[in-house]
């Protein structure tokens, strides 16, 4: 489990810098596509020194602090930009395992931010347009007083044992042959343990025990926190719901199908469990 921060170099803030440098981390964004520099080896966020001479508009710009020692922006911009030449607006999802970590986090931190200031331009009380403020992270209506902070969804992610096998299972939104751990979103009044047990129980129809605790990790799709735990099998056959769930089975570490990477919780997840059987 982790005792450090998932970042090794960013260091978080609202307010910015009043210099600024050619040098910023610049994470621009159309829908949910983010701006990637293709004129280096590996695919890269652009920086204001890929810019020069280049002059655009944004709709939206919010400072998110240092990485590098570098200043670091979210942005977006409408249809009208057109990427300079030699970058192209990717899917953020595609990018995973392709970017550098810490960009790649910090990218997913980006896009949430945009999607907040992108949903609440106006109060979802009274309709009246809502204003940044300026020491925190937050919009507040100056209507009626209403505070809209970036909205966090928690989610839960388990891996499950039984003897030296790993339950995986196919979801209907994976690509073909891709087999991953048991997740869902938490439902108001559960703890992190009830949805781990409601939601194994719906998707594949068994009972488990022991849930212990392994790791969290911010997944940006659309703006989960994503607690990882693992859990014995206790009671039941697999039983799959056919509507999230497609297919479900237990593997052995030498029967393993095609599955997430260690750049995920899910991947380090199933790496865990593997490694202790």
């Amino acid at each position: 489990m982790a005792e450090v921060s998932i970042y090794k170099r960013y260091v978080p803030a609202v307010l910015a810098p009043s210099n600024t440098t050619a040098k910023e981390w610049l994470f621009i964004f159309n829908s949910a596509k983010i701006l990637i520099n293709t004129r280096l080896e590996n695919p890269s966020i652009p920086t204001g020194v890929d810019f020069n001479g280049i002059e655009f508009s944004s709709t939206f710009k919010q400072y998110l602090g240092e990485l590098e020692g570098r200043p670091s922006y979210c942005m977006e911009v409408d249809d009208t930009f057109t990427p300079p030449e030699g970058m192209l607006f990717k899917d953020l999802r595609s990018l995973l395992g392709e970017i550098e970590e810490d960009l790649f986090l910090l990218a997913g931190r980006a896009f949430q931010i945009v999607n907040w200031n992108r949903m609440h331009k106006f109060c979802g009380k009274c309709g009246t347009p809502t204003e940044a403020l300026q020491d925190e992270l937050a919009k507040k209506c100056p209507g009626c007083g209403s505070v809209f902070y970036p909205r966090i969804s928690p989610a839960v992610i388990v891996a499950i044992v039984r003897g030296d096998e790993i339950l995986l299972a196919h979801n209907k939104n994976f690509r073909k042959n891709w087999y991953s751990v048991i997740a869902g979103f938490m439902e108001p009044g559960e703890t992190f343990e009830d949805c781990i047990i409601r939601e194994v129980m719906e998707e594949v129809g068994i009972r488990v025990k022991n849930i212990q605790y392994f790791d969290s990790q911010p997944w940006p799709f659309p703006d989960s926190l994503m607690v990882g735990f693992t859990a014995e099998h206790e009671s039941g056959e697999i039983i799959v719901d056919g509507k999230e769930i497609e297919d479900a089975a237990w593997y052995g570490k030498d029967n393993l199908p095609q599955k997430p990477t260690g750049t995920s919780i899910a991947g380090r997840l199933i790496a865990h469990v593997i490694n202790r059987c």
